[in-house]
């Protein structure tokens, strides 16, 4: 896949079933929990990359008190720069919006995620203990046992503070 090839774009109204069967097939439900707050991830401001016309990332967004949170992503093309190019049309938005920081909550077994974010200069600021067994009462779905055979227990939180550049 050549990354110049790369189209990053708002979402529109006709994205709006692509979105929903994403969030479906990748997160189970287009309900996304993150510290005890429910969200209809496929009714929030969302930014897409295609290629040749096809898309291939989603990420979904809040921004709140100065902040945006990131609430999905998904590279549907791993290792082809889908997931940094989210990353870089999300902080353009969090700057032109005066936003601090980004954060975001993943689980303690998300270890790709975990790499990823870091990678790219997020740091964990907070583990939040057994969160999940919370975040299931509102998500019934979320399963107890995620990627690696780790079981799915705690949120952690990591962020990227937006100094002036």
């Amino acid at each position: 896949m050549d990354i110049m090839a790369f189209e990053v774009r708002d979402s529109t109204k006709d994205d709006r079933d692509w979105i929903t069967n994403l969030l479906l097939d990748n997160w189970v439900s287009n309900i996304i929990v993150t510290r005890g707050i429910t969200y209809e991830a496929d009714k929030l401001p969302a930014i897409i990359v295609e290629v040749d016309s096809l898309r291939v990332g989603l990420l979904t967004y809040k921004i709140k008190n100065g902040e945006l949170e990131i609430i999905t992503m998904n590279a549907l093309e791993k290792h082809q720069g889908v997931g940094t190019a989210l990353l870089n049309e999300v902080e353009k938005i969090a700057r032109q919006n005066g936003c601090e920081r980004i954060w975001l909550i993943t689980t303690n077994d998300n270890i790709d995620a975990l790499r990823f974010y870091q990678r790219r200069g997020f740091e964990m600021v907070a583990v939040h203990r057994y969160a999940i067994e919370e975040s299931r009462k509102l998500k019934p779905q979320l399963p107890f046992v995620g990627k690696h055979g780790i079981p799915i227990r705690d949120e952690i939180e990591m962020e990227l503070i937006l100094n002036e550049k």
